[in-house]
């Protein structure tokens, strides 16, 4: 039988690769619902022209529509914090959320776990889906660890000081995934896995000691669970999203052929590093508001989003971009609420775009005061 599957941000990275999925197995899947952003209305339109969904539209208000649809599965392929809206909406329509757009977790927090069934979520992220799988082997009761890889991004191995005059195409370059302009730079300063390590607290629901990142350059070892008594258990395969929004689509069940597998017959090496916390101290400062919780999470990460929209325009250093997320960090006061509302959340995204953008004009009229010409 076929599942009926909304797609938002159809065009971007995982939006496409889903669609090449629905493509390739015509009798699994059907596309009801599909919206984008709008900033490429040429492929989505192709797109809409192709799949022929029963709704389609651009913009957050259309992608919180396509979520409440009636459908099997709802894949949130959005980036950013406008994702909240939408996740929200499938969650309250006892959709099946398979769920790319790791901010909107990390932002709502216990306002979208509070709304998730059981198994409501399944996660897209290629290290979570790792877990997920690998979850699979034991009792929740015989966890002792989850283990995320980081590929380390481009400037692995670098001091902080050899971060200062990082170019924009420098931090696009990422040696091992091929993903949008955003994700590219939050893998590069790592901030990408420090929302991971807080997604990972709240899917899981295990306390941050008990969550670590290890780097692992090539990207074949997703991630890992310990168990109490030793094992550990290990999902690899080549450096891929097929396979996580295949089984996101699809959970619990596999879809054949999704994508290669490792080549046994060729020597093949697996390497583990220490995270560098001097030169890339983001997932850090990730487990410090995980820990503050509340709306400490949706202040880093609206604080990286307004950072790396300022570096990608040249207004900002990428190694001054954690700094300020820092700073913004430090200075929100973390209310004492028990029960969030989406206005809280939203209150908090919108006060820490704002204290980035002061903080980096600030930056910016010093360098200029200091500046000898």
């Amino acid at each position: 039988m076929r599942r009926d599957v909304v797609i938002l941000g159809s065009t971007g990275s995982i939006g496409t690769q889903a669609l090449d999925l629905v493509r390739a197995n015509p009798d699994r899947f059907r596309v009801v619902g599909l919206t984008a952003g709008g900033s490429q209305e040429e492929l989505f339109a192709g797109q809409v022209r192709e799949f022929a969904p029963a709704f389609s539209g651009l913009g957050e208000d259309a992608s919180t529509e396509a979520a409440a649809m009636a459908c099997d599965v709802v894949l949130n392929g959005i980036t950013g914090a406008v994702g909240l809206r939408p996740t929200l909406a499938a969650l309250d329509a006892g959709n099946t959320l398979a769920l790319a757009n790791k901010e909107s977790l990390v932002m709502g927090g216990p306002l979208v776990t509070a709304r998730a069934k059981p198994g409501q979520i399944v996660p897209v992220d290629s290290e979570h889906s790792a877990l997920a799988q690998c979850l699979r082997g034991g009792a929740a009761s015989e966890v002792r660890r989850l283990v995320l890889t980081a590929s380390g991004g481009p400037f692995r191995g670098r001091t902080r000081d050899e971060l200062a005059d990082v170019t924009l195409e420098e931090a696009l370059q990422h040696p091992t995934w091929s993903m949008g302009p955003v994700i590219t730079i939050n893998s590069a300063t790592l901030v990408n896995k420090g929302l991971e390590v807080i997604e990972a607290h709240l899917l899981f629901d295990l306390p941050f000691d008990r969550i670590e990142v290890v780097v692992h350059p090539t990207s074949v070892v997703h991630s890992m669970v310990e168990f109490v008594d030793g094992s550990t258990l290990v999902q690899a395969s080549p450096p891929t999203m097929m396979i996580p929004i295949a089984l996101g689509l699809a959970w619990p069940d596999r879809v054949p052929d999704a994508a290669p597998s490792v080549d046994w017959t060729r020597p093949e090496t697996w390497e583990f590093f220490p995270l560098d916390d001097e030169a890339f101290p983001a997932v850090s400062l990730a487990r410090t508001a995980g820990e503050q919780g509340v709306t400490a999470p949706a202040v880093y990460n609206a604080a990286n989003e307004a950072c790396v929209a300022a570096f990608m325009a040249g207004r900002l250093r990428f190694v001054d971009i954690v700094p300020v997320v820092a700073d913004v960090v430090a200075r929100h006061d973390v209310p004492s609420k028990e029960h969030l509302t989406i206005d809280d959340i939203l209150a908090a995204d919108a006060w820490a775009r704002d204290e980035a953008t002061i903080a980096i004009d600030r930056m910016i009229d010093a360098a200029r005061i200091g500046d000898p010409t």
